[in-house]
């Protein structure tokens, strides 16, 4: 035996103790490698690398053509789905519906009510009329109406505002709009005297027949043809709530979009192979929602390939700027984000469940308290729900100065009636509509989720990393941290900024009048869900003494509290894994009945310290249906003015960016994610069929930067 080596020790039975081969230690060297850690270095990866640098010998020459004809870009919405291709100066708008033969018997349209109704019976306005003591600006007290309470606090900060303003308030104007609109009969306007007449789809249709965007609003009846007409997409997610299934929802989208490229833009099922989609999503998204999108895309429909963005990204490309604060107004959901160089802070995101849907039929109640002269309206029925858009689209505005007692028209055109103008005289109906936003108590949020199903399920994975930015952001945590028990906040104190629970009257003067404040820490608005704990602040609570902030740009004061807060008594918190993320409440749903200027402020607060604060509220861009209301501007500006002045050192003006000349506000999405599609430097984020096949939505990681 050579020197140096030690005599082996003999087992007493020459047997080894196990079978198993004990690995050896690991070389430090290859702890820090990335060798097959990331989906580019696998085969497929190379693959695709090795295939883009080969000269195109097979491909035809494409003829002398602009750039982007290619490329499809389809940004789907609850109301509109906007289409066309990125070398279009606008695209195409379609009512996002299609209309299905069902058998009889055909369910009758129901419609939700998402805003709080007046108690049956009463029809006198009561919160305009003055008080004895001669102020012109005071509201009178409400009755024991929940509604008239919640009302009286959105007056009492639009007569906060005119006070400011010095504008000027007409005594009795709603007295006088309701004897004017109850005295009033319609004009009757002859067929051939009416350039805009509605064809109307009459005739009985053969069964295989279905009816996309503007086609299937035309139908005469759609239940005494047997017809029922769905709009497959709501708010963020899919449409769960009129769909018994999520297959005839992805069947009704895939349908909607081969329609309206084979009829809008001659675009045969056969020619999809060669081109590309550039698909807009939204900020806050569900995974279930982004990979069945994609299937239709690769899969049912068959396209080349397939690019996904967000749409504050897109907005922001289209606007031509690289940081801003997007606020994003649609029909059914307000969105807000923060946009970083091209990248999409993920904690900064917000998803608001209100919209312009919310200010039509608010604008209805309203109306219908002075006495709305079209007496058989219905909000079911499209026709009917197309006057209150076009009275909204002519009458609402956030101006305090163009509060007027006006004389305004609207034309009603039905199915089996001539058509009918009708006059109306609104005073402040036309502005207290849209501060809905701003002030949601109105908005009944619990009715809004009756109905709605969830479409991802836990048993499901996508074989990618989860993170907690996927289901509640830092955003939403500092929204509702006055809900959430002491052990649940995180270790730096946040504050939050909401306006004060509308379902009491806070603050009263000697004459009976709310003065429009602001707390620094609140309750939830519009008639929260009850917190399991923790809900109100004790007097033992870590707040300091709360912050009056006005929204009408005057100097806030601290107020010291009057009273000790009454002790709550102690809930049971429920089991941590009720809700997602690990938390006792619903954070989403909380977060969702902020007031948008709240939500604005606790997004950009989400991105960082003071720095970064004052960085996004002086570029907020606001795009979508709800920008287009004049005043919005000047609204949000004042608003943010008030909340950022007492709480970020050193704040500059806050700045609303107006979106880029002759763009509408509502497709800037869309004409960003054609500018994305046109570039060059996208090349590597388009998504193959062959891809999705192999790897599904691990395949997006590699090409998406929020996944």
């Amino acid at each position: 035996m050579p020197r140096g080596i030690p005599n082996p020790k003999k087992d007493d039975f020459g047997l080894r103790y196990t079978s198993m081969s004990v690995p050896l230690a690991p070389n430090l060297k290859h702890l820090g490698t990335s060798y097959l850690k990331t989906e580019s270095q696998t085969l497929w990866g190379r693959n695709a690398a090795r295939k883009q640098k080969m000269p195109a010998e097979d491909m035809p020459a494409p003829p002398d053509q602009r750039r982007g004809s290619q490329v499809i870009v389809i940004h789907p919405g609850s109301r509109y789905l906007r289409i066309g291709k990125a070398s279009d100066v606008t695209p195409l708008s379609v009512p996002n519906v299609i209309a299905r033969k069902h058998k009889p018997p055909t369910p009758e349209p129901t419609y939700v009510e998402n805003i709080a109704r007046p108690r049956k019976g009463r029809s006198a306005p009561s919160t305009t009329l003055h008080p004895s003591n001669g102020d012109e600006y005071a509201v009178a007290p409400p009755s024991d109406d929940p509604f008239e309470v919640k009302l009286v606090s959105i007056t009492v900060s639009l007569r906060d505002r005119m006070r400011f303003y010095k504008l000027r308030v007409t005594p009795n104007a709603a007295s006088i709009a309701s004897t004017f609109n109850e005295q009033f009969k319609p004009e009757i306007i002859l067929e051939h005297n009416d350039p805009f007449r509605v064809d109307w789809i009459q005739g009985p249709l053969p069964d295989d027949t279905y009816l996309v965007g503007d086609q299937a609003l035309q139908i005469s009846n759609p239940q005494a043809l047997n017809y029922t007409v769905r709009w497959p997409i709501h708010g963020q997610n899919f449409n769960s709530r009129d769909y018994p299934s999520v297959q005839m929802i992805l069947d009704d989208i895939e349908t909607i979009i081969s329609t309206v490229l084979e009829d809008k833009l001659s675009i045969k099922r056969g020619e999809f192979k060669n081109f590309s989609v550039m698909l807009v999503i939204p900020d806050f998204y569900d995974r279930v929602y982004v990979r069945e999108f994609i299937n239709i895309i690769l899969v049912s429909l068959g396209f080349k390939q397939v690019c996904v963005q967000q749409e504050s990204l897109a907005a922001t490309y289209g606007a031509g700027i690289s940081n801003a604060c997007v606020v994003d107004i649609g029909a059914v959901k307000s969105s807000i984000a923060c946009v970083d160089e091209g990248m999409v802070i993920a904690d900064s995101r917000m998803s608001l469940n209100m919209g312009g849907d919310d200010i039509t039929e608010f604008l209805y109640v309203l109306l219908e308290r002075i006495s709305f002269p079209y007496r058989e309206i219905n909000l079911a029925r499209w026709h009917d729900w197309l006057v209150m858009e076009d009275l909204k689209s002519r009458l609402c505005t956030l101006a305090e100065g163009d509060v007027a007692l006006n004389l305004y028209d609207f034309v009603v055109r039905r199915y089996g009636h001539p058509t009918e103008k009708y006059g109306l005289r609104a005073y402040d109906e036309i502005i207290l509509a849209p501060m809905c936003v701003f002030e949601p108590r109105v908005i009944e949020f619990d009715r809004k989720r009756v109905g709605l199903r969830p479409i991802s399920s836990t048993d499901v994975t996508e074989e990618i990393i989860e993170h907690s930015a996927d289901h509640v952001t830092q955003a939403m945590i500092i929204s509702t941290q006055h809900l959430l028990p002491s052990a649940d906040l995180p270790q730096a104190q946040v504050l939050t900024v909401e306006p004060s629970q509308g379902g009491s009257p806070a603050n009263l003067t000697e004459n009976g009048t709310k003065v429009e404040q602001q707390e620094v820490t609140l309750p939830s608005t519009a008639d929260p869900t009850p917190p399991p704990a923790a809900a109100e602040p004790t007097e033992t609570s870590t707040s300091d003494a709360p912050m009056d902030v006005e929204r009408d740009g005057k100097t806030p004061q601290a107020n010291p509290p009057s009273q000790p807060a009454p002790q709550v008594p102690p809930q049971p918190v429920p089991p941590a894994d009720n809700f997602l993320g690990a938390l006792p409440i619903d954070v989403c749903f909380e977060a969702s009945k902020l007031p948008l200027d709240v939500a604005i402020f606790n997004s950009a607060r989400a991105c960082g310290g003071d720095d970064k604060i004052r960085k996004y509220l002086q570029a907020v861009l606001v795009i979508g249906g709800g920008a287009q209301i004049p005043g919005m501007a000047h609204a949000l500006e004042s608003r943010l003015q008030a909340i950022a002045t007492p709480l970020v050192p050193n704040m500059d003006k806050v700045q609303i960016i107006p979106p880029p000349k002759d763009i509408d506000p509502k497709v800037l999405a869309w004409k960003g994610a054609a500018v994305l599609g046109k570039m060059d430097s996208v090349a590597d984020l388009w998504l193959t069929p062959a891809d999705w096949d192999m790897l599904g939505m691990r395949g997006l990681t590699e090409r998406c930067f929020y996944l």
